[in-house]
């Protein structure tokens, strides 16, 4: 509905628990091409054992399967994720398995911390945060260097292509680029000509970072 009453606007569908996202909602996302193709589809580990410690609603391999239809339905869907290490007993081999969950997905972006208590939480009142804080440091750097690998595996697909982008203001580094996204959430910079912000405008992507891509527009 909401679609359908604003066609020429963009809706993005940001956040879904895994266990809510329906598969009929993917295939309305696939349907209407104002549907932004990004779903940030929280995770929090990959180890089974530690997302029922932490009383998720889905397991490792009903997330992958889930993953499985985005990639199905939705081909050109960029996918982000939360996770959360060093949870209440994570030991090395659930630490392993998260790295392996994100191998397997290859996020486009991710917000990745390290667990620290919550007053009032079931885990602080029942659970003992028994991860050393060294621990947690060395597990977080390597999951976040391994977001930047697949962050940037990502944004070089699109080099080469010819992208929307809707603009959102001026590049942070210069007042002479602007700022947009694409349907997939990615931020592209590119240099202004008559463009204003709220404009949708067709860029080419000549090159990227992690986390940027650059381009001009066409």
């Amino acid at each position: 509905m909401v679609a359908l009453s604003v066609p020429g606007m963009r809706i993005r569908f940001a956040t879904s628990n895994p266990q809510d996202m329906k598969i009929a909602v993917l295939h309305t996302m696939a349907k209407y091409d104002n549907i932004c193709k990004y779903i940030h589809l929280p995770v929090q580990s990959g180890s089974t054992r530690i997302l029922e410690k932490m009383n998720r609603q889905h397991t490792r391999e009903e997330y992958i399967t889930l993953i499985e239809n985005v990639r199905k339905i939705l081909p050109d869907c960029a996918i982000s994720q939360d996770l959360i290490t060093g949870f209440c007993g994570e030991t090395e081999e659930d630490h392993l398995e998260t790295l392996s969950l994100m191998e397997t997905v290859k996020y486009d972006f991710g917000f990745m911390f390290a667990y620290s208590e919550r007053p009032g939480t079931l885990a602080a009142k029942k659970m003992a945060d028994d991860v050393p804080a060294e621990t947690k440091k060395r597990r977080l750097a390597e999951i976040i260097a391994l977001q930047q690998e697949h962050g940037l595996y990502r944004m070089q697909q699109f080099v080469g292509q010819t992208v929307e982008v809707l603009i959102e203001g001026n590049s942070k580094k210069s007042e002479k680029h602007w700022m947009g996204r694409n349907t997939q959430n990615a931020v592209a910079v590119f240099e202004k000509t008559d463009e204003k912000i709220g404009d949708l405008v067709q860029v080419r992507i000549t090159g990227c970072t992690s986390a940027t891509l650059l381009g001009e527009k066409i």
